[in-house]
């Protein structure tokens, strides 16, 4: 478990959030263009764009979702009530699960029957703590379905075998009698359970079997074979996929795996140095690290067109769908706790950060069809941090609700002219943008303001769309690194937008620095 103190946790966070910035000299107001091309209909924005990926890593799982039936935290058969209020808050759409690194370690058998009776292992790939298997299977289905979302179940490919894939499939999903539906049955659950989403491997060219692409190519293949696609099983086969910028990964998959998958992973996560041995921190950072940041996420537009282009070239028609599973900023773990357990303090910059990555994949959701956030609770770029009973919603959460209205949108052309921001070596678009027509009927359209200094007046051209209201809300602060504290009152939260005008087909928005704003048009 994590080595620190609920009191040691607000302390840092207290720090964290009184930390002051010498406001910059030079602030002024921005102005840019926007064209929306209401008459112009793309592609559905997929809701699960808006996924969540939980592992057994840290306190993600323990404390974060399972404390078990007999805890004085209020639950749900062991689920906390607190941590599932908050998630189906934010109409969470689909949860990837066991892992992570973890997958290709996991035995599904280790998670279910008597608690009593479970294993106890090591994990290896996350702190070497203990892994008591108290959460398993029907713990993360019963999971899923409070929630209300989709399971996005990832099975072992690395230490395992494609029998145990099928046994673990059946077992989930077989409504007939044979032995492992009755297993089923006698472990308390009559119903088959909806799996939609299927992972054969994770990152199987590094902690998932050190695998060449050809060579997990024919595991690949060798695994899917006997996955058995029918009326039973019809959750999508999704192909363990590139390390960032590998594109010969995704070609060769594409060319040696074709039509046998559904969907291929990519991941990809912003740290601000770049630098895997020295991070950056979480708090307390300068507006260059600030910037150096947001540089390193916007790589993800450069990243998807690449991977994109190759998907494209063998399947024109996209029939394949681009999974981006593992995404979000990792930073330097808080001082004082497990290396293993990548707890991180969360702040206005990812709140930020996730508006400028969902409007990133908004733009390829002919492709992107599914995210998947990394992760959940207490590790990570977190939606939810907790400490005993008590839990912070973090700025990250607050841009997921903020942007709630685009699942299974229709994506809206929205062009922009964004001016830039310099700070030291670093120069950015100050914000980036999305549009769509949201199911109920209204237009939506999500601004992140990327620049730490300066606000923006944006104004938008909409054509023949007739807009006699505009409301919204935004998330800013004061400060850069301004934080949640756990237990106490959210200091980075949505307020009600009021800085939009509608005059003929002419939209103004003024949006603040270094903020989220979403507006809804009707």
């Amino acid at each position: 478990m994590l080595k620190h103190t609920a009191s040691s946790v607000l302390a840092v966070i207290a720090a964290a959030t009184t930390l002051l910035f010498a406001p910059a000299i030079d602030a002024k107001t921005l102005t840019a263009t926007a064209t929306l091309k209401a008459d112009q209909p793309g592609p559905q924005i997929s809701r699960y764009i808006y996924g969540q990926f939980s592992e057994h890593l840290g306190r993600g799982i323990y404390d974060g979702v399972w404390v078990g039936e007999g805890s004085a935290i209020p639950n749900v058969r062991g689920i906390r009530t607190d941590v599932v209020t908050a998630l189906k808050d934010i109409h969470v759409p689909v949860i990837r699960w066991p892992g992570g690194c973890f997958a290709d370690e996991y035995h599904w058998r280790d998670g279910v029957g008597p608690r009593k009776d479970r294993p106890s292992r090591k994990n290896n790939w996350w702190g070497g703590s203990p892994e008591s298997n108290a959460f398993g299977t029907h713990e993360f289905m019963d999971f899923a379905e409070q929630v209300g979302a989709d399971p996005y179940v990832s099975v072992n490919v690395g230490s395992s075998n494609p029998t145990e894939m099928r046994e673990w499939i059946e077992y989930m999903t077989s409504p007939g009698d044979d032995t492992l539906a009755q297993e089923r049955r006698k472990n308390g659950r009559d119903k088959p359970f909806k799996v939609p989403v299927i992972g054969i491997g994770n990152e199987s060219w590094g902690c998932g079997g050190a695998m060449t692409p050809e060579y997990y190519s024919n595991e690949y293949r060798r695994f899917q074979e006997f996955f058995h696609k029918n009326s039973d099983n019809s959750a999508i086969r999704v192909a363990s996929g590139a390390n960032a910028f590998d594109t010969k990964w995704t070609e060769v998959l594409m060319k040696n795996i074709g039509n046998r998958m559904d969907a291929i992973s990519l991941h990809y996560y912003t740290l601000p140095t770049g630098n895997w041995d020295k991070k950056g921190a979480a708090t307390g950072f300068s507006q260059q690290d600030w910037a150096n940041t947001f540089d390193q996420t916007l790589r993800m537009e450069d990243l998807l067109q690449k991977h994109i282009a190759v998907m494209d070239a063998a399947d024109p028609q996209k029939k394949i769908g681009l999974y981006v599973d593992e995404w979000g900023t990792w930073y330097d773990v808080e001082a004082g706790t497990n290396p293993g357990h990548l707890y991180q303090l969360n702040t206005l910059r990812d709140g930020v950060l996730a508006a400028a990555n969902f409007n990133i994949f908004h733009h390829h959701a002919d492709r992107v069809r599914l995210t998947a956030i990394a992760q959940t609770i207490n590790v990570l770029q977190a939606m939810i941090l907790t400490q005993g009973d008590k839990i912070a919603l973090t700025p990250t959460y607050y841009a997921y609700k903020m942007y709630v209205p685009f699942q299974d949108a229709t994506a809206l052309p929205f062009d922009v002219t964004a001016p830039t921001y310099t700070i030291g070596d670093k120069t950015l678009p100050a914000f980036n943008a999305s549009a769509a027509k949201g199911k109920d009927g209204k237009t939506y359209i999500g601004i992140s303001n990327m620049d730490p200094n300066d606000s923006l007046v944006l104004t938008v051209d909409i054509g023949g769309l007739k807009v006699k209201n505009v409301t919204g809300q935004v998330l800013t602060a004061e400060k850069m690194d301004a934080a949640n504290p756990i237990g106490g009152k959210a200091v980075v939260a949505p307020v009600a937008y009021t800085g939009g005008k509608i005059k003929g087909n002419q939209l103004t928005l003024d949006i603040p620095a270094k903020s989220v704003v979403v507006v809804s048009l009707d």
